[in-house]
């Protein structure tokens, strides 16, 4: 007899309270998109580290004009435009051109280089996933 009262409590339960994450949303709450993808901006798929994973958000800024010396990730990096405009060379001479708004899925252990425009500086929120104490950037000597 107590079990089929609980039953029929938590039946009522999930009827009364059973709406979902989207029905629960408030007017006042956003969600955009920004980025859904399974490559790199190489077009390597992505992978994570195998084991316990560290992951490192950072704000980078860039002073208008400046450039990165030639680097590679040997994990995951992710990185969000905030403010200004980049350029990523890779070591095949290709490139492109980022703006505020755009994500960039970093290419893994290919070689680099970026660039802020003349116009004005860059700000990137940018996130790591590696191997806990794992360098996440080696530079080109």
């Amino acid at each position: 007899m107590i079990r089929l009262a609980l039953v029929a409590i938590l039946g009522l339960a999930s009827v009364s309270g059973g709406k979902s994450r989207a029905e629960e949303r408030r007017p006042a709450e956003t969600v955009t998109e920004i980025a859904r993808t399974t490559k790199t901006a190489t077009g390597q798929p992505i992978a994570l580290p195998q084991g316990p994973t560290q992951v490192v958000a950072s704000i980078y800024s860039l002073v208008p004009g400046a450039r990165l010396p030639e680097h590679k990730h040997p994990f995951q990096r992710y990185a969000y435009v905030l403010e200004g405009e980049l350029r990523v060379q890779q070591a095949d001479a290709s490139s492109r051109v980022y703006r505020a708004g755009d994500f960039i899925v970093e290419s893994v252990d290919g070689w680099h280089f970026g660039a802020a425009a003349e116009t004005g500086p860059v700000k990137l929120l940018v996130i790591d996933q590696a191997p806990p104490g794992a360098e996440v950037t080696i530079d080109r000597r």
